[in-house]
């Protein structure tokens, strides 16, 4: 066990670095509200996606600021609603033990595009939001492997007129996120 753990601990990345990471979100937005109704949909969660840059500076306690493009959806009954944002989250880690790390920070979100079932909603409250994400992630050599949450902060709503009802009401969804984040990193 004293070898395994000594060559692990060998192995974990060291110092500075910079690199590309992508992988999977699993996520939801908030409620979906018909102004007609004071009925809640809840939205069922999906595989999203993300790609992007991160650096790292430090090694046993560290910075690393990412600039990253996501794109999420939610099911809400039969109707779809997609986000496609930038995030640029600022984590503070502290490596553990080994290879192992914990970590937590703001994320600064700009969300990009919104669409409603096929409707590009243009009026999203604020396109700048602040959230939370914190974590664990393992480092070996160039490839990192990690894993967290991420919850937006503040409401934040998109209102547009629901032409498929026929009646024209007025719907609002929350676009605050609310997701499990899975990344593979490549420091270069």
């Amino acid at each position: 066990m004293a070898f395994a753990f000594v060559g692990f601990s060998m192995t974990a990345q060291n110092g500075n670095s910079f690199g590309i990471k992508g992988g999977l979100n699993y996520s939801a937005n908030g409620d979906y509200f018909e102004s007609a109704s004071a009925n809640a949909k809840n939205p069922d969660r999906n595989i999203g996606y993300h790609i992007g840059l991160f650096g790292k500076i430090g090694n046993k306690l560290y910075l690393k600021p990412e600039l990253v493009y996501t794109a999420t959806r939610s099911d809400y009954s039969s109707d779809e609603f997609s986000v496609k944002k930038l995030d640029a989250p600022i984590l503070l880690g502290v490596t553990v033990l080994g290879p192992l790390s914990i970590f937590a920070g703001p994320s600064f979100q700009y969300i990009l595009d919104t669409e409603f079932d096929g409707i590009t909603i243009d009026n999203v409250k604020d396109d700048f939001s602040v959230g939370l994400n914190f974590g664990v992630g393992l480092s070996f050599n160039n490839i990192g492997v990690d894993l967290r949450y991420e919850r937006g902060f503040n409401h934040n709503e998109a209102t547009f007129i629901d032409t498929n009802l026929g009646t024209g009401v007025v719907s609002r969804i929350d676009t605050r996120p609310d997701q499990l984040i899975l990344s593979l990193s490549i420091a270069l």
